[in-house]
């Protein structure tokens, strides 16, 4: 079995590198590195199942197409995209360019070569939602033209386009739409509440807490989504379906700052900041699909999730 995982060097990327690795499969990772880090991949390297090719998705190829010579390929995840405020605020247009000509490059390949297809979207595609939880029926409330919207209306153009080329080409496809997920291998300074908190803690600095903390967020270990995106992958039920991937225990940001200064054992200070423009006031997925058609369910408890973070944290900063 041969996979093609496109944002190979990113955070989540890695690890379903690593995962797909563990179960066997041939993988081929593309990445540019514009947000992804190589050592992501120091693992994944040293095993020969495993091939690299630095390209750009949204142009030349031809290295992926010589690595699929032999005409083999079973599946594409496309997970190639700035996914934190500070990445896409600081590339608005690869972003834009990564969910549109890049999802339409690797559907394509996937079409190629009759393979399944899954696209790796978010929750941002609620915007700052009006209903709660969120289903994956529910069509969101996303400003079109805010600071926000390269990345919430990039990952929803990408969507309609695979949605459609499901319709249209026969494209066996599927959407996750991702929500807060946290864990090893995440950018220090990548401007995340869960990496925020953490790194501010260890330097035993003032935790920035915008607005009142009282926006919610839910937060899903990385392990228990990779093993999400894999049962979704494998499934042919899911089949031009959106599926919701994430934790349904939602934690008002102020609470989560408390925990993640207990964890760390320092006193909670804070550091307010006014709320950054349509920063969504509840992010809390409803999983009844995922749990009913892939017998999923997160694991990992939040208290064993922070602190296998705050360790890799902690070994990251020794090295800085």
């Amino acid at each position: 079995m041969r996979v093609v995982v496109s944002g190979a060097a990113g955070f989540i990327g890695s690890h379903l590198v690593d995962r797909y690795l563990a179960d066997g499969y041939y993988v081929i990772g593309i990445d540019n590195f514009l947000t992804g880090s190589p050592e992501n991949l120091s693992e994944a390297r040293g095993n020969d199942r495993f091939t690299f090719v630095e390209a750009d998705v949204t142009g030349d190829l031809s290295e992926t197409a010589r690595v699929l010579s032999d005409g083999r390929l079973d599946l594409v995840l496309h997970f190639a995209s700035p996914a934190s405020p500070v990445d896409y605020g600081n590339e608005p247009i690869a972003t834009l360019r990564v969910n549109s000509r890049g999802t339409e490059a690797m559907a394509e390949l996937a079409l190629r070569y009759d393979a399944a297809f899954l696209y790796a979207s978010t929750s941002e595609s609620y915007g700052d939602p009006l209903e709660h939880p969120q289903r994956e029926s529910y069509w969101g409330n996303v400003n079109p033209v805010g600071v926000r919207s390269c990345y919430d209306e990039s990952k929803r153009y990408g969507e309609a386009l695979v949605s459609t080329l499901v319709r249209t080409e026969d494209l066996n496809g599927r959407i996750v739409r991702i929500f807060n997920t946290y864990g090893p291998r995440m950018q220090l300074d990548d401007g995340r509440v869960v990496p925020n908190f953490v790194r501010q803690a260890l330097a035993g600095e003032e935790l920035t807490l915008y607005g009142q903390g009282t926006q919610t967020r839910s937060f899903c270990f990385v392990d228990d989504l990779v093993e999400g995106i894999v049962r979704c992958a494998a499934s042919p039920q899911t089949r031009g379906m959106v599926m919701n991937l994430g934790n349904p225990d939602e934690y008002p940001i102020r609470k989560f700052a408390e925990i993640v200064s207990d964890a760390v054992g320092v006193p909670l200070r804070i550091k307010p900041m006014p709320l950054p423009p349509d920063d969504p006031t509840r992010r809390c997925p409803d999983i009844s699909r995922a749990e009913q058609m892939l017998g999923w369910r997160p694991a990992v408890s939040l208290d064993e999730g922070l602190r296998r973070t705050i360790n890799y944290f902690r070994m990251a900063l020794a090295q800085r």
